[in-house]
Order: structure tokens, then sequence, then C-alpha cells
């Protein structure tokens, strides 16, 4: 794959805390990411500037956008009972129906 992305490591997104092929620009990705998914309102100036230190500006405002993105679709995905192909086993929201 062009941008890196092999089978094996798709494969252990899951685990970018501690899985050895992340690279720590990619470990914060993902942490943002989960961060952003999970507890929006939490992203503080401390991960700001964590992120700042790996990311320019233009790719703080595209990381950003696109986990809006995806969060958007997701929830678009659920209210059309639109299935997916595996179960989002970190998500703290309540389950459906409660």
């Amino acid at each position: 794959m062009q941008q890196g992305l092999t089978d094996d490591l798709y494969q252990h997104v899951h685990q970018y805390y501690d899985h050895p092929d992340f690279t720590p620009r990619e470990r914060l990705a993902a942490e943002f990411a989960e961060q952003y998914a999970i507890d929006h309102r939490g992203i503080d100036d401390a991960m700001w500037a964590r992120m700042s230190e790996h990311f320019s500006d233009i790719e703080l405002l595209e990381l950003t956008i696109t986990c809006g993105f995806c969060v958007g679709m997701g929830r678009a995905y659920q209210v059309l009972d639109i299935a997916v192909d595996f179960d989002v086993l970190w998500s703290r929201e309540p389950p459906v129906g409660q």
C-alpha cells in the first residue's frame, strides 16, 4: 500500500498505543481520533501542544475535519440502520435503546 498501511497494521489499529509498527506520530493521531470520537470536549491544551509538536497547523485542521467526517458518517449509518463490518468495542456511548 502506498502510504504504508499493511493489512497486519490495519488489523492492529486498536492496539495503536503499544504496537511496535506504529510511529509516534501515528500513535498520536490515533489517540487524537479516539479522543475526538469518545470525548471531544476532553481535548485540552495539553493535547493540542503535543499535537503541535508533530503536526503542522494544516495537518491539524485536516485531521480534525477527517475525524469529524468519520464520526458524523458513523452516526448517519446508525440512524439509517446501515450494517457495519465490525463492532466498536471501546465506545463509551450508551447502548442503543437506552
